[in-house]
């Protein structure tokens, strides 16, 4: 009797549960594996599906007074794009246009950063000179000496009548306490968290849908986007283990993208809309010669812009295709495009750290290697310290900055930002700060792989089944 209850009961929680899964139309293998976790671990399975399962965040969308003319602009621009050099990335432009963003638009000026001093000292600059507003989004602001600087420079413009806003990620950031934030909003510094997680008050929103962007826009002219939190993890200053990572400085019309998404990131944390007029957008001072498309994507589109770019930027790869990631956890279209781009001869190579901050993400990352070597792909580990950027050089004339790593959590659950430079000067600097990384890598060989134990084979293995969960 029992037994024909607890059986009934099991085939109905089977039956729901596939429903509810499959009705989600994720990949067959992400939906796999909940089904197995739901089905065999029930009570554990819940409460980690409602904490960090594959449901799609309902989110409040601004629709700004400016999108149509920013449309009209970006149209423009590809249009120029087309009757360009640059006519062989027509195409990857508009898989972003489809998927709901800004086309290319022009830049008067591209900056890279290659180590955090720099990239600190001019956004400091950048803030310091703002007369209208100060805009700022990270996923990471830790309270150590570069995230104080930040913090008083701040306060210093708010007091000046500076708009200042900022807004961080309730589970990165979660560091700023009380004691940190109060000088800011005595200044007059709006602050707002991004999807903040309150047990006390049993407000648990999902933890795992998090704004990774790292975005500073001031006065409408100049933004910065790229891998650096703020931290002192990412200068020298931190001491030998620093992070290495790429970051990105913007001026001119191209900057429009970057305070579209922060606006929209803004509307849906602080629930009030910020002032949108010619301050916000103001109209480029010059003709820019540069173009730049700034993509962002998150789980409240199931667009996915960046993963689409990743992999058109992939395919149309003819001569070369060098990618810089901390985390490599690619879905299979990622994989396969890599695989075939290797094997039409494109000089496909990967810098991955020799150690991440995840084990469990560096075995799953392992065991694909494997594959790309046996296609002629060449997989680097470099050695010194965590390399943390997010770069990919296309050929001659097409360069990838931003905040999404090569793995399903930055392609579909994270909210994330990628600027595609088709800028035959910001891909040599691209290219040459890869070639200067590889001289602290060690390439990995068939033989490295040969000589793995037995328990590190199936840790790769292993870790590989929860890929699409990572």
């Amino acid at each position: 009797m029992w037994i024909a209850i607890v059986t009934g009961l099991f085939l109905l929680w089977v039956g729901a549960v596939s429903v509810v899964i499959v009705l989600q139309r994720r990949s067959a293998a992400a939906t796999l594996a909940w089904l197995l976790a739901l089905m065999f671990l029930p009570g554990i399975g819940l409460f980690v599906y409602r904490i960090i399962g594959p449901l799609r965040l309902e989110r409040r969308k601004l629709k700004l007074t400016t999108s149509k003319r920013m449309i009209r602009d970006a149209m423009r621009a590809l249009a120029a794009a087309e009757h360009g050099d640059g006519r062989e990335h027509v195409q990857l432009a508009r898989v972003g246009i489809a998927a709901g963003e800004a086309g290319p638009l022009r830049a008067d000026d591209i900056h890279i950063y290659l180590d955090g001093a720099s990239k600190y000292a001019a956004v400091l600059a950048a803030i310091a000179a703002a007369r209208h507003h100060v805009h700022l989004e990270y996923y990471i602001w830790e309270p150590d000496h570069i995230g104080t600087e930040l913090r008083d420079a701040l306060i210093e413009r708010a007091r000046a009548g500076v708009a200042v806003r900022m807004i961080v990620d309730g589970t990165g950031a979660n560091g700023l306490k009380k004691k940190f934030l109060t000088p800011l909003r005595a200044a007059g510094v709006e602050v707002a968290w991004f999807n903040p997680v309150r047990l006390r008050s049993l407000r648990v929103r999902r933890p795992d849908f998090r704004t990774h962007r790292k975005i500073v826009v001031c006065d409408g002219a100049v933004g910065f986007t790229g891998g650096m939190n703020v931290a002192d993890a990412h200068s020298a200053s931190y001491g030998e283990r620093y992070w290495r990572d790429t970051h990105l400085r913007l001026t001119g019309a191209a900057v429009f993208s970057l305070q579209r998404l922060f606006l929209e990131d803004w509307y849906y944390c602080a629930e009030r809309i910020c002032p949108v007029d010619d301050a916000t957008f103001p109209p480029p001072t010059a003709a820019g010669e540069r173009l730049v498309q700034i993509l962002g994507s998150g789980p409240d589109s199931s667009a996915f812009a960046i993963h689409k770019a990743y992999f058109t930027a992939i395919n149309q790869a003819t001569r070369r295709l060098w990618l810089t990631t901390p985390y490599f956890v690619p879905d299979e279209a990622i994989l396969i495009a890599l695989i075939t781009a290797a094997l039409r001869r494109v000089d496909v190579r990967l810098i991955i750290p020799r150690k991440g901050d995840s084990r469990l993400v560096d075995l799953a990352a392992r065991s694909y290697i494997p594959e790309l070597l046996a296609a002629g792909a060449r997989v680097y580990e470099y050695q010194p310290r965590f390399i943390h950027a997010k770069t990919a050089v296309c050929d001659e004339d097409l360069g990838i900055i931003g905040t999404a790593n090569l793995d399903n959590r930055s392609f579909r659950l994270n909210f994330e930002v990628a600027a595609l430079l088709f800028d035959e000067q910001a891909n040599r600097e691209l290219a040459t700060a890869f070639t200067t990384d590889l001289e602290s890598c060690r390439e990995l060989t068939a033989t490295d792989l040969e000589r793995q134990g037995f328990w590190t084979r199936l840790g790769q293995a292993s870790a590989r089944l929860v890929s699409p969960l990572l």
